[in-house]
């Protein structure tokens, strides 16, 4: 099993989120993330999907305007092939959200609050929440709207890539 090195600190509005990467699962996937990251793609993003019992997403480059029948919609203009693995979406896990295509992921990705087994082998499992599951907890439960939009959506405001603490790296969980 490899172990991360690295680990994105997710500043919003609600609270820090920190993920740690599998790149021994997702290569291409945590290479993309981190690249986004690095370049501010994500800062001023919004968590713009929220399902109780179930998941937050974020990551629509769309989000940072004003028309919300956009918001979902956007990406980054580069696809990334799908990377299935047999990491099960338990609460906490970070994966990539997609069009109906397996290999259209892009940008966008959700954080599961609820364990979603249904969701094995479906979507790209990348990371893992390792801090701030409580805002995660807090985002999902806000007041929403049609199209599971929050009323009041949490904005990603900056995104920031470092090494990980000793007690952040471990193995890929199966």
């Amino acid at each position: 099993m490899t172990y991360t090195d690295k680990v994105a600190e997710l500043h919003t509005t609600a609270g820090e989120i920190d993920i740690r990467f599998f790149p021994d699962v997702a290569p291409n996937h945590v290479k993309n993330f981190i690249d986004l990251a690095q370049q501010g793609f994500y800062n001023g993003t919004k968590f713009h999907r929220v399902i109780p019992g179930f998941m937050i997403q974020g990551g629509d480059p769309n989000t940072k305007g004003s028309d919300v029948n956009s918001w979902g919609m956007g990406g980054s203009g580069k696809n990334v092939s799908a990377e299935f693995s047999t990491v099960s979406h338990k609460r906490g896990i970070v994966s990539m959200a997609r069009a109906n295509d397996p290999n259209s992921a892009s940008s966008q990705f959700f954080i599961v609050v609820k364990d979603s087994p249904f969701l094995d082998r479906q979507y790209t499992v990348f990371g893992q929440v390792t801090k701030g599951m409580d805002v995660a907890d807090k985002i999902v439960n806000a007041p929403h709207g049609a199209n599971d939009r929050p009323n009041s959506p949490t904005t990603i405001t900056k995104v920031v890539i470092r090494d990980a603490k000793a007690d952040e790296k471990g193995p890929t969980p199966k």
